[in-house]
C-alpha cells in the first residue's frame, strides 16, 4: 500500500460504518449513532483533504468518496424512516433522486464520454441539508435542543433541494449530452 492509498482506504472504513451506523439507529442507540455518523463525516473531511493537499485523488477515490456519502445518507433515512423518524414519502424521493443520477451518470459515462462528475452548488446544498436533517433528528431524541419544528422545516427544506437538483443534473447533463453527440 502507497501513502496515495490513504484516502480510498479511509473511504472504505466509512462504507464500512454504514452498517454500525444503521444498527445503532434501528436498535434506537442515539448516542452511538451520532457518534458514529460523526466519525463518518470526519473520515470524508480527512480523506478530502489528504486527496487535495497532498494530490492523493484517483479515479477510484472521484467514485467511491461520493457512493460513501451517499451510502451513509440512503440508509441513515431509511433506518429513520423505519423506526418512524422521518417520513417515507421523503426515503423514497432522496432514493429516487439518486437512482435518476447514478443511471444518467452511468448512460453518459458508457454511451457518450467519460464522465467528470462535479457536484453542483445546489446538490451540495442538498447534501448539507440532508447531514442537518439526520443530526437534527437524532439529536432531537437525544435531548431538547431543537424544536420539533426544526425537523419539518428541514423536511421540507430537503424536499425542494432533492427536487431542485434532481431536475437540475437531469437538465444540466441531457443539455451536455446532446451537444456532445
Amino acid at each position: 500500500m502507497k501513502r496515495s492509498d490513504i484516502p480510498n482506504l479511509i473511504t472504505v472504513i466509512r462504507i464500512l460504518l454504514v452498517v454500525p451506523v444503521a444498527w445503532a439507529l434501528l436498535q434506537q442507540q442515539y448516542l452511538l449513532a451520532l457518534v458514529l455518523f460523526f466519525v463518518a463525516g470526519a473520515s470524508d473531511g480527512l480523506d478530502g483533504f489528504l486527496a487535495k493537499q497532498f494530490g492523493w485523488t484517483s479515479r477510484l477515490g472521484a467514485i467511491l468518496d461520493p457512493l460513501a456519502d451517499k451510502a451513509l445518507l440512503v440508509t441513515c433515512y431509511a433506518a429513520l424512516a423505519w423506526v418512524g423518524l422521518l417520513p417515507v414519502w421523503l426515503l423514497v424521493l432522496v432514493v429516487a433522486r439518486d437512482l435518476v443520477i447514478v443511471s444518467g451518470a452511468v448512460a453518459y459515462n458508457f454511451r457518450i464520454e467519460r464522465l467528470e462528475a462535479d457536484p453542483t452548488l445546489i446538490s451540495k446544498l442538498n447534501t448539507m441539508l440532508q447531514i442537518l436533517l439526520v443530526l437534527v433528528v437524532i439529536t432531537q431524541q437525544l435531548n431538547d435542543w431543537f424544536a420539533p419544528v426544526w425537523a419539518t422545516v428541514l423536511i421540507y427544506a430537503v424536499t425542494v433541494s432533492v427536487v431542485w437538483s434532481g431536475l437540475d443534473y437531469v437538465i444540466t447533463w441531457g443539455r451536455r449530452a446532446r451537444h456532445t453527440s
